[in-house]
């Protein structure tokens, strides 16, 4: 069994949505997501912009991860791993990698929404990762922010 990370392209669109959805923790569905402006086409945009990136992690060649940052945000967009393929590494290495594309692109820190329900693995993944939390969000979402490593 096997882990890689690559970039994401315009064919990973369905993938990427199909994780997405499959999330228990922080859960939306397509009609969710929509109305919240995350469409197929909005996908497509950012995986177009010089100022976003994103990754898929595949396990043995199947999706079962990805994440999206943007620099003219400073954020960390989405970080989401299916279920069954939590704890094998994904998360942390998808983060590392989003922390790292932002710094290069000039972010001194930046920031990341994520539920903000009582006992969600989300919120002590990144403060094991040296996130902190800012503030909760009016819909309830956690708010949480790391300065980054100066990147040459």
């Amino acid at each position: 069994m096997s882990l890689s990370i690559r970039p994401a392209t315009l064919g990973d669109i369905p993938a990427l949505f199909a994780i997405r959805t499959a999330v228990r923790e922080n859960h939306m569905t397509l009609a969710a997501l929509a109305a919240a402006g995350v469409t197929p086409d909005s996908v497509a945009e950012l995986l177009r912009s010089e100022d976003a990136a994103t990754w898929i992690g595949l396990w043995d060649g199947e999706p079962a991860a990805f994440a999206m940052a943007r620099s003219d945000q400073g954020d960390v967009f989405a970080l989401f791993v299916r279920p069954e393929m939590e704890g094998r590494g994904f998360g942390g290495r998808l983060l590392a990698l989003a922390e790292s594309w932002l710094a290069s692109r000039g972010a001194e820190s930046a920031w990341l929404l994520t539920g903000g329900e009582p006992g969600l693995k989300a919120a002590r993944f990144y403060a094991a990762r040296g996130w902190l939390v800012e503030g909760r969000e009016p819909d309830g979402q956690l708010r949480f922010t790391k300065r980054l490593a100066a990147r040459s």
